[in-house]
């Protein structure tokens, strides 16, 4: 039986899929407002960041994953404008309809389309920009959705991966004791489940540091791989161009 990380467990990696799902269900209709919370609206910002560093132009095709509740998906459809398209993908369907009634309540109408990172059913060279907007470390086979990302980018195309990273060494100890004594009661009492949100906490520990993912992004098919660090670490933006 091959195992794969879920927080600090070790599980069948045939469950680990399940398990994320059962996360994702359960956090989906407080999503928003727990990210506002849990970051002081900080992932706004973080966000922001993202879409200004990915240098999208009208026309252009791009396809979110892991876009959840449509936050990126909406900015990027504003840039590609009537010209693009902007592909609005999840593996979870619960959190995918939240983003797409969000979107809709916006005026924005995207593709939606229910898939997983590691298995992407589209064309290869068939986007000039892949986002990832904290997804990956969710992912059982981080390096195989890499590669997917790189296969259905264009030649010179960017993937943009924002994730939770390693925080800078001063805040360590500050950031766990938030982590692991803040979150998980803040979890409890705004939307009902402190485990999802331990779960969140011991899964962002478990997630390559800084430079191990930019190797992993470059053995992956990006032949350039640069990386910004956020808020002190505690959040990273890769910025890969393939090959």
């Amino acid at each position: 039986m091959s195992t794969t990380d879920f927080g600090f467990q070790q599980v069948d990696e045939r469950d680990k899929a399940r398990r994320v799902r059962g996360v994702f269900d359960s956090v989906a209709s407080r999503y928003d407002l727990m990210n506002d919370l849990m970051s002081m609206g900080l992932h706004r910002a973080w966000k922001a960041f993202a879409v200004v560093a990915a240098h999208v132009r009208p026309g252009q095709q791009v396809l979110d994953i892991a876009g959840g509740t449509g936050d990126l998906a909406r900015a990027f459809a504003q840039a590609v404008g009537p010209t693009g398209r902007v592909v609005h993908t999840d593996i979870n369907e619960t959190m995918l309809r939240t983003g797409r009634d969000r979107l809709v309540d916006a005026g924005v109408v995207l593709p939606t389309i229910v898939c997983d990172g590691e298995r992407l059913p589209f064309a290869s060279e068939s986007f000039d920009l892949v986002s990832v907007g904290f997804g990956l470390r969710n992912m059982t086979h981080k390096e195989q959705a890499l590669a997917e990302m790189a296969r259905v980018l264009r030649p010179g195309g960017r993937l943009l991966v924002l994730e939770f990273s390693r925080v800078a060494r001063p805040l360590e100890k500050l950031y766990d004791f938030y982590s692991f004594q803040v979150l998980p009661r803040l979890g409890r009492a705004v939307a009902g489940d402190a485990d999802s949100y331990r779960y969140l906490a011991e899964s962002i520990r478990m997630h390559p540091d800084q430079e191990t993912l930019k190797a992993m992004m470059k053995r992956s098919g990006f032949g350039h791989v640069d990386y910004h660090n956020l808020s002190g670490g505690v959040v990273a933006l890769h910025v890969g161009i393939k090959c």
